[in-house]
């Protein structure tokens, strides 16, 4: 059985958001199918946040619960394998 996951996090045109990438690294790490959705634009971001009442990203679903931040899917993770 494959294990999923969304990621939603930011990537603009001259920045990408170094903890989004580190959540998808990890996520890909743990063998994790991802379904990612890119926020291109400060105005998306601001928006996402606004809608899901968060105050940062990336955002990571599991499950279809919310895991976190990409600090908080660490500790998932970790918790996981003990």
């Amino acid at each position: 059985m494959s294990k999923q996951a969304t990621l939603y996090r930011m990537v603009l045109s001259d920045h990408e958001c170094p903890f989004g990438r580190r959540a998808r690294e990890m996520l890909e790490a743990a063998g994790y199918e991802i379904d990612e959705h890119i926020l291109q634009t400060r105005e998306e971001v601001e928006a996402y946040k606004g809608a899901e009442g968060v105050s940062t990203t990336p955002q990571v679903f599991v499950g279809g619960e919310r895991v976190g931040g990409s600090d908080d899917l660490e500790a998932y993770l970790a918790k996981q394998y003990d």
